[in-house]
């Protein structure tokens, strides 16, 4: 398949305040490719993340300077319309936050706040999202039950369902596992492999292993620079710099 690029990010600086937590960032992030954002804590992974569907603008003293285009039009463009962006970039926190509604209730939100009134056309929403997230077959017979009787590991697919719904391009993960047991972890990595088909993924992980699971294209982030980008087998096996190196080695970090 051709690769397209989907994000193309150059010359990103972030501050809050006069604080600068990324800078000068230029990566390009492909379409249906799953790319991992690496790197200690506070090193601007997330900040990074949540520049790409304008989540820091929520912030109050934030600046923005450079430019990122998502299909080659500038996402900080003043005609840019936010909740759009927002639905076409879709995001799963860290830790599962289903809304105290119906199992049903929690994933139409999105398409009912968009515009679809049609309940058949709900319907059939709802259930492309619960089986694109692997959960339907687990919740099709109380689909109408509160979604906070799920396990953590439902929740989390539900979230991911909840994202799906409103049928975005991009999805973006922040941590998604970390507050998982093992076996819920494995069910949404698997996932991650099944979703990159029809969608292009970008997640934030503290794993290691992990980002060589599921990833495609690994970028190690530290202290807000980005230090280095490329393939994940060659990041984790043979990097071209020896800071990555002692990362991934655990030398530090």
């Amino acid at each position: 398949m051709e690769i397209s690029p989907k994000f193309t990010v150059r010359h990103l600086n972030f501050f809050y305040g006069d604080f600068k937590a990324l800078d000068d960032i230029s990566i390009t992030i492909n379409t249906n490719q799953v790319t991992a954002l690496i790197g200690p804590s506070g090193c601007g992974k997330s900040t990074f993340l949540r520049c790409l569907n304008r989540m820091n603008d929520l912030i109050p003293g934030i600046r923005v300077e450079g430019d990122i285009q998502l299909d080659a039009e500038d996402i900080y463009a003043s005609n840019i319309d936010v909740v759009n962006l927002r639905r076409r970039v879709g995001m799963v926190f860290q830790k599962p936050n289903p809304f105290p509604k119906t199992i049903f209730e929690n994933v139409a939100y999105g398409p009912r706040v968009n515009g679809i009134k049609d309940k058949k056309q709900l319907k059939t929403r709802v259930e492309k999202a619960l089986k694109q997230s692997a959960l339907w077959d687990e919740v099709k017979d109380r689909i109408n039950d509160s979604a906070l009787g799920l396990s953590g590991g439902q929740q989390q697919r539900l979230c991911i369902a909840r994202a799906l719904a409103v049928e975005p391009d991009v999805l973006l993960m922040d941590e998604p596992a970390s507050a998982l047991d093992p076996i819920a972890t494995q069910k949404i990595e698997d996932l991650i492999h099944e979703l990159k088909k029809n969608f292009t993924i970008i997640i934030v992980t503290h794993s290691m292993q992990q980002a060589a699971r599921v990833s495609d294209i690994t970028a190690f982030f530290y202290m807000g620079k980005l230090i280095e980008t490329g393939d994940t087998e060659t990041i984790f096996t043979r990097p071209a710099l020896k800071q990555t190196e002692d990362y991934i080695t655990g030398r530090f970090g």
